[in-house]
Order: C-alpha cells, then sequence, then structure tokens
C-alpha cells in the first residue's frame, strides 16, 4: 500500500521553496476544466474572499451573483447556477497567476490567490470508515502513540485476522462476530464501535472558515512526534443533505495524541492550519456524480526535503460506509445544518514505512510537500510547517460578514 525511498526526488525535494507547489495545470483534474470547477480567493482589491469558477480563461470572480459558495450550492442545480454566473463575473486573472501567487513565501499581497473553496459550511470528517484505518486506530490506542510498539502489535494482529475487514458490513452480524473475537482476544476498543458497529464516528474537524486551500501550508503541531496527513475525499452537502459536489482533503493527524486518548481527538485534529480543502470543488453535472465518486482512487505522495519520498494510495471502492449512509448519520431529523457541510470520508491510507529509525514508521518533518490527487477531482498540494508557524487564522465569520457587508453583497 506504501513505499519509501530515501533517494532525491528529481526537482522536487530539496527544491527552492517557490518550486514545490509546481503548476497551476498539474493541479486540476484530468479533463482540465470540462467539469464544473468552484474555488474561493482571496481578492486584495475588494479586501476580503469571493467564490470563482474556473475555466479554460481564467478565474471568474461569481460574487456579483452570489456573495458565498453556500448560497451557490443552495440552488436546485449549482453547476448550471455557476456555469450562468460566469455572465456577470469579472475575471481576477489566469489560474496560473493566481496559483504562482498562492504560497507565502512568493505572494504578492496585491494580487489574488488561493483559499480553500468553502465558507460557511461546516468541517466534518468521518472516521474509522476503512479496515485498515480501523486496525491503525485499534494499535494506536493499545501501544498509547509508542511507534516502535505500534509496529510489533500490528505485524501481530495483521497474522491472526488478515487486513480483508473492509468487506464487512458495519452493523452486520457478521461484524458483531468480529467484534466479538477481538473482544476476546482482548483487542477491544473504542475504535472498534466505530469501525464496524452501527454508529459511524463523525467529528468536527474544524470551524467554519478555518481549512486552507492548495499551494499553503498545512500544521502540525510543535510538539508532536508522531503524525501523518490523511488524504480523502469530502463531499460538498447542502442544508438539505443533497450531495452537489466533492473536493479532496487532508485530514491531518496527530497520532502520539490520539494514541494516548481517544479522548484527546479535538487535540489531535483540530489545529491551526490542521485541514487542507481543494483545489477546487468538482460539482455534479453531466461529467461527475456520485457514482463515480464511489469509485476514485485517492494517491498520496509526500516529498521532505530530506530527499525522502512516500506514495500510496486508498480506494473508495473499499470503504465500509456507503458515502449516503454517512451523510444520513451526518444530517437529517436529528441534526441540521443551515449552512452545509463538508464531509470528509475517511482514508484507509496510514503510512507505516519508516522514514528515520527501523521500526519507528513514518512522522512529518517541516518541508514536506504533501499531494493528494484523483484523477477526477485534480491535486491538492500543500507544505508542511508547525502549526504554529503557519499563517494564524484570523478571517472569521465576522470579518467576511462585515466585508460582504462594505461590499452590498449582502
Amino acid at each position: 500500500m506504501t513505499t519509501a525511498s530515501t533517494d532525491a526526488q528529481g526537482d522536487r525535494a530539496g527544491a527552492p521553496a517557490a518550486d514545490w507547489v509546481g503548476s497551476a495545470a498539474g493541479l486540476l483534474p484530468h479533463d482540465g476544466t470540462r467539469g464544473t470547477l468552484v474555488g474561493r480567493v482571496f481578492d486584495p482589491a475588494v479586501g476580503g474572499p469571493s467564490p470563482v469558477v474556473v475555466t479554460d480563461d481564467g478565474v471568474f470572480d461569481i460574487s456579483p451573483s452570489f456573495a458565498l459558495t453556500r448560497d451557490l450550492f443552495e440552488t436546485d442545480d449549482p453547476a448550471a447556477a455557476a456555469r450562468a454566473a460566469l455572465a456577470a463575473a469579472d475575471r481576477l486573472g489566469s489560474l496560473d497567476d493566481v496559483v504562482a501567487n498562492t504560497p507565502r513565501e512568493r505572494r504578492d499581497a496585491r494580487k489574488p490567490w488561493l483559499l480553500a473553496p468553502v465558507d460557511l459550511q461546516a468541517l466534518k470528517a468521518a472516521g474509522v470508515t476503512f479496515a485498515v484505518s480501523m486496525i491503525e486506530r485499534v494499535i494506536e490506542e493499545r501501544v498509547k502513540g509508542d511507534a516502535a510498539a505500534a509496529n510489533e502489535l500490528r505485524a501481530s494482529i495483521l497474522s491472526e485476522i488478515g487486513a480483508d475487514l473492509h468487506t464487512l458490513k458495519p452493523g452486520s452480524a457478521e461484524a458483531m462476530a468480529l467484534k466479538k473475537y477481538l473482544t476476546k482476544e482482548g483487542l477491544w476498543s473504542q475504535y472498534l464501535e466505530v469501525g464496524i458497529g452501527a454508529d459511524a464516528e463523525i467529528f468536527t474537524k474544524g470551524s467554519a472558515l478555518s481549512a486552507v486551500g492548495a499551494a499553503g501550508q498545512v500544521g502540525v503541531l510543535s510538539t508532536s512526534t508522531w503524525n501523518n496527513p490523511e488524504p480523502e475525499v469530502a463531499l460538498i452537502i447542502d442544508s438539505r443533505a443533497r450531495v452537489v459536489g466533492a473536493t479532496l482533503a487532508n485530514d491531518v493527524n496527530l497520532r502520539d495524541v490520539e494514541g494516548r486518548s481517544a479522548l484527546l481527538l479535538p487535540k489531535a485534529k483540530d489545529n491551526n492550519a490542521s485541514c487542507g480543502l481543494g483545489p477546487f470543488i468538482r460539482l455534479f453535472d453531466d461529467t461527475l456524480d456520485l457514482a463515480t465518486v464511489r469509485t476514485l482512487t485517492v494517491t498520496l505522495e509526500v516529498d521532505g526535503l530530506d530527499g525522502f519520498h512516500l506514495s500510496g494510495s486508498s480506494e473508495m471502492r473499499q470503504i465500509s460506509r456507503d458515502p449516503l449512509d454517512l451523510v444520513a448519520q451526518l444530517m437529517g431529523p436529528h441534526h441540521q445544518y443551515p449552512d452545509g457541510a463538508v464531509l470528509m470520508l475517511g482514508t484507509m491510507f496510514a503510512p507505516v514505512d519508516d522514514r528515520d529509525t527501523v521500526g519507528l514508521g513514518f512522522t512529518h518533518k517541516v518541508g514536506d510537500v504533501v499531494r493528494i490527487s484523483s484523477a477526477e477531482l485534480g491535486s491538492l498540494v500543500n507544505q508542511v510547517e508547525t502549526s504554529e508557524r503557519c499563517d494564524p487564522w484570523q478571517f472569521g465569520v465576522a470579518s467576511l460578514m462585515r466585508n460582504l457587508a462594505a461590499r452590498r453583497l449582502l
């Protein structure tokens, strides 16, 4: 599932900071702008963010029609509404120019740059939706965040029960039988309950507007010694629980923190710059639908300044819970989200390759370039920094409302 190497990776490992993002074209889906691609940029000319549509002709500000992506997604046909909004849209520049201006080390504050492609939506994530992920969570809890002990326990569990748990339907009789077996073996965990039980784990990844977009920095706490990216597909859901599109996500996780106690999940998951989303939302139209999302393959590459390279993939076909089942557990008569939600669907990718010392597994280093890709959704590229040194999150809901009011968009 993963491969690791300490060989230099051409121009990417150890490359100057200005080169780590790659080309703008490299962020797009395999069919370029054929689909309906919606994002957000910060536009210094208006002092705030604007929803945009990306086409072959550039990046177009659709705020005259939709001040918020939230409002666009509430329309009956968001893809058609986004295309119609182009008639009144202003061109902000080429995609090349906007992407090139996004990394903070080379940003011209007078020109637009990319943001995460959502605004008022709740940032939610589902955990333990893949079998391998569940096993890793069981391991984390048992070893209390000790990476060396995790390596030994992982081998023991897989030799006993294998790694085919993705074939089980959570809550089924077979799943309960497996839970009973693991409990008997002394391996019961809260993660088993959400991995194969009837109720999914769905948690808040961060507050609205706190996510970072493509070509920005993602953060891990400076005190963490064992952490990793979590490459995922994220659904875009409106207030009526309709899935209207999809994007890519990095649910950055501090494995040492969560491994000490499941009750530390908020500290492990929700830190400055710990949620990456993008590069763009691909709205559902005749080029993409939920059936296609169910078949996506998400790949991950990590390139370190030390020449380390790691890669792997996660197949949505192996998810244990159907995306619509997760949506139903998130939203319905039991819970409403009037501004919609982003729902990250979880990952089966858990990097275990040794980076520095045999048996200690993988952890991030500052400067790592993380590329999460899907042919249909493009590539979410970020560079790792400590959360404390990433740009502080200062533009919240109050700032957004004041800005939109000043622009007479409310």
